[in-house]
């Protein structure tokens, strides 16, 4: 096996590395993973996800966990609705009759996003996660890498793979393209007990999603296991806007006043979102991939996930990170290669093909959800 006496690092414990990690840990490799965070319970996890049949769910299924990931989904969490500015229901998925199950195509169930992080952490051996990993810097070592992180700790690797998203330390080694800025900026947060907190939006929510565009804005809610709420609202701006623009968003007097006015003219069940969130508010400029990246592969280091093909939310980045993960563990380990760049070439042959096609869609995604018609589009999409 190309990997035989070899120690893998992978920088970054989100699904994909730890997906990586599980798949290559069922071959006998030696990997470990380095996470910036303190420890598992640092931080909410964020939204939930819903994986796909032949991309994330397939990963889940050849990493050994689809019976633990069916005890932890969330069945109906998929449903949606598209309301419109003033509260309305336009569609509702949860009048719609659905015999989807595991095993349908079609089928995209929901999870929490640390739910799945658990179930991914619980299948490693033990010690397989060093936490409190910041890598601050990389630099080849013999045949190999020596990794130096924040916390003033070092390792040694003979592979290393970036998994660790949009603003990768590993992606520099590899190439000096960068991505650009595409055109939104999201501002997101989580609204705890929102039963109590925000009781009309979570009604509204029926446990699922809403959809809502207006006037070249995107709010974006879903509902979670713990009885909180995630939501993102997007809106077209320049790259420094938030930067430029004075708001302090960590002061919800000014928050208030800014969501008034984004939002003048909606219906004031939005504001329980921006009343009750827990601050600070996630502020997210969006960044995307040149359409045309390309890089030689090496023989020691390659990228997974958002770290090789960030791209405004499609909805497909996770499952991508995960299938990457799928098919990079495959590469290095089904004996179909004579060395290991080979087998790194041949993995990032597909999914720099796959990454930049998703990220086309994505952009044009972004044009059609900020622009006018926009809630008609979606209801045309659900049907």
């Amino acid at each position: 096996m190309l990997l035989e006496n070899k120690q893998v690092a992978i920088i970054g414990g989100g699904p994909g590395g730890l997906t990586l990690a599980r798949l290559l840990q069922l071959k006998g490799v030696n990997v470990k993973v380095y996470e910036r965070d303190l420890t598992k319970d640092v931080r909410v996890q964020g939204a939930t996800l819903d994986l796909h049949y032949d991309s994330g769910l397939n990963a889940i299924a050849k990493a050994g966990l689809l019976e633990a990931f069916k005890h932890a989904y969330r069945p109906g969490a998929e449903k949606g609705r598209v309301v419109d500015q003033y509260a309305n229901i336009v569609y509702d998925e949860h009048t719609k009759d659905s015999n989807q199950g595991f095993g349908n195509e079609l089928f995209r169930p929901e999870i929490d996003r640390g739910d799945l992080r658990d179930i991914l952490l619980a299948s490693l051996k033990p010690d397989t996660v060093v936490w409190n990993s910041y890598l601050v810097a990389l630099s080849q070592s013999g045949n190999g890498w020596k990794l130096e992180f924040k916390n003033g700790s070092m390792a040694v690797a003979d592979i290393v793979i970036g998994a660790d998203g949009a603003n990768s330390k590993v992606r520099s080694v590899i190439t000096s393209v960068k991505p650009f800025y595409a055109g939104i900026t999201i501002f997101q947060g989580n609204v705890e007990d929102a039963g109590t907190k925000a009781p009309t939006i979570d009604r509204l929510l029926k446990g699922g999603k809403i959809y809502v565009h207006s006037g070249g804005k995107y709010l974006h809610i879903s509902s979670k296991g713990d009885g909180s709420i995630d939501f993102y609202m997007s809106s077209q701006l320049d790259e420094n806007w938030v930067k430029n623009s004075g708001i302090d968003f960590t002061d919800r007097s000014q928050l208030m006043v800014w969501c008034q006015k984004v939002l003048a003219g909606w219906a004031d069940v939005w504001f329980e979102l921006f009343e009750n969130v827990s601050l600070p508010l996630l502020i997210r400029p969006q960044y995307c991939v040149p359409l045309d990246q390309t890089w030689e592969a090496h023989s020691t280091i390659t990228l997974l996930g958002d770290a090789a093909h960030i791209m405004p939310p499609s909805g497909e980045g996770v499952n991508l990170a995960m299938l990457d993960a799928l098919e990079l563990s495959e590469c290095l380990t089904t004996g179909n290669f004579n060395n290991v760049q080979s087998a790194i070439a041949a993995y990032e042959k597909q999914m720099q093909r796959r990454g930049l096609a998703e990220a086309q869609a994505s952009l044009e995604m972004v044009q059609w959800m900020h622009g006018e018609g926009a809630m008609e589009k979606m209801v045309q999409l659900f049907g």
